[in-house]
């Protein structure tokens, strides 16, 4: 595959990140041949672990098609790391505030330049209890809709070994493998030319998900639960079985 030229930031920091990653990880890394060698795309990966974006990037750089990262506004301000953030071309996030959809139309922006955006669909950690991915959010599918660019699943599994999602000491030996396979492109023709409402994304994210999912399953060597976990409902279920128990709780002290 030709390597397209890589900006002077994205050179330093693969010169800063790559050496450690190389001593803490080994590398199973498959599917290269499904990222686009010309043309703007989205790759839409499962995340399980904090170091699981730096692993990532390692993989994709070596592709010679770098990805673009959405990421929080506010490490875009801090110092080297912001320097590093825009230098490096990644996209901000603006939560709750008028700024909001500019991540969107900067991802759009991006892939009509003929640029990779690299999606997280879930929106942060995994919070299913065995690392499978959970529900994802429509940002990938709506940025896929509107440019008719390819989506690539991809679906990684190691980095959570040497740092568990939430962890703060990673376990280091014996040497973690991380293990990244890239599937084919996501086919969404059908629900091109249809309205662009709710429904329509939300299938579209299920699709995308459930080629990521599948991706990892062969790395997995095993089948994902039949119920995605989703962390909404979960959330739902939890506030009623907190009400239910504060009434008989009520209940109780009004009996005695």
């Amino acid at each position: 595959m030709p390597r397209r030229r890589i900006s002077f930031w994205y050179r330093f920091a693969a010169v800063l990140v790559k050496p450690p990653l190389m001593v803490l990880i080994k590398r199973d890394w498959r599917g290269m041949e499904n990222i686009p060698a010309e043309g703007g795309f989205i790759t839409a990966v499962n995340h399980n672990s904090h170091v699981d974006p730096f692993a990532y990037a390692h993989y994709q750089y070596n592709t010679g098609r770098v990805p673009r990262f959405l990421a929080k506004a506010g490490l875009f301000k801090k110092g080297f790391v912001g320097a590093a953030m825009r230098g490096t071309g990644q996209i901000p996030v603006y939560r709750e505030s008028t700024d909001a959809l500019s991540a969107f139309r900067a991802a759009i922006d991006a892939v009509e330049r003929g640029e990779c955006v690299a999606f997280y669909p879930e929106g942060t950690l995994t919070r299913d209890p065995d690392g499978w991915p959970m529900t994802g959010k429509t940002g990938a599918a709506r940025v896929a809709l509107q440019t008719r660019c390819p989506v690539i699943p991809v679906a990684q599994w190691g980095a959570n070994e040497l740092l568990a999602p939430y962890a703060k000491k990673p376990d280091i030996l014996p040497r973690k493998t991380h293990h990244v396979l890239a599937g084919p492109p996501v086919d969404l023709s059908r629900f091109y030319d249809r309205e662009m409402n709710p429904d329509l994304l939300k299938e579209a994210t299920e699709v995308i998900m459930a080629a990521i999912t599948a991706q990892l399953e062969l790395i997995r060597g095993e089948k994902a639960p039949e119920n995605v976990y989703d962390p909404r409902e979960v959330r739902i279920a939890q506030r009623r079985q907190a009400a239910a128990k504060s009434k008989a709780q009520q209940e109780e002290g009004q009996g005695t």
